[in-house]
């Protein structure tokens, strides 16, 4: 089954981890490939909805797919599997906090000391989450699960690591040191790893033509699938 039999499922933007009712920790991603990568989908799949972050709203303003507000690591992950279907394709295009605090104050954090020292624990990881899902439950076996790795140093390698590591069945890297590829612009630069060891240099274009070629990627990437599944 290509796109057009499938339902997409679009992760965009970052996550918030509240420290207190005031402060949060997050990252700098604005949910612009996201939403790129959910237009095109909506041009090509059955069904395709976006899970996105804290994002401004004139990027989803007038969107005709789903959209789905989140704002932890741990509610993404939630609304993610909330719409799992055997048939799904998950791009994991957000950026969910690695980390969170252990502890949230309840009321704002005063001044006092001359150092803040937040203790932080480990955030559910997503993807490795959802293979794993997809590893113990048949019924989910067609699902395909792409990722995105945005790193500053060792590109590839990280990229491959994760990949392997998180059981993915494409996974794209780009480098967000730089300013025409990073968090907040319309450009983007990207390599695609398949997990049969394809690889597709993506090079300096705006985002929604860069969604298009990751979903050229997708289609290919399903077409294998779904050939070794029959076998």
């Amino acid at each position: 089954m290509l796109l057009r039999d499938r339902k997409v499922i679009v992760t965009g933007g970052p996550t918030v981890e509240s420290i207190d009712p005031v402060r949060f920790i997050s990252n700098r991603s604005t949910g612009k490939m996201g939403k790129a990568l959910a237009d095109e989908a909506a041009v090509r799949a059955r069904e395709t909805v976006f899970i996105h972050g804290p994002v401004h709203e004139s990027l989803i303003d007038g969107v005709e797919y789903r959209t789905i507000a989140i704002e932890s690591t741990e509610e993404l992950l939630e609304a993610v599997k909330g719409e799992l279907a055997p048939d799904a394709v998950l791009v994991m295009a957000a950026a969910p906090a690695d980390y969170r605090p252990a502890k949230k104050s309840p009321v704002k954090i005063k001044k006092k000391k001359e150092e803040l020292v937040l203790r932080l624990v480990k955030n559910p990881d997503i993807l490795r989450t959802v293979a794993s899902i997809r590893s113990v439950n048949p019924a989910y076996g067609g699902v395909f699960l792409a990722g995105f790795a945005a790193e500053t140093n060792n590109l590839e390698e990280y990229a491959l690591a994760k990949l392997r590591e998180k059981d993915l069945d494409m996974i794209c890297v780009n480098d967000v040191g730089r300013s025409d590829a990073g968090f907040g612009v319309n450009t983007n630069i990207v390599t695609v790893f398949m997990r049969g060891g394809e690889r597709m240099e993506l090079p300096l274009m705006s985002k929604r033509d860069t969604a298009s070629r990751i979903l050229d990627c997708v289609e290919e990437g399903l077409t294998k699938k779904t050939t070794q599944l029959l076998t």
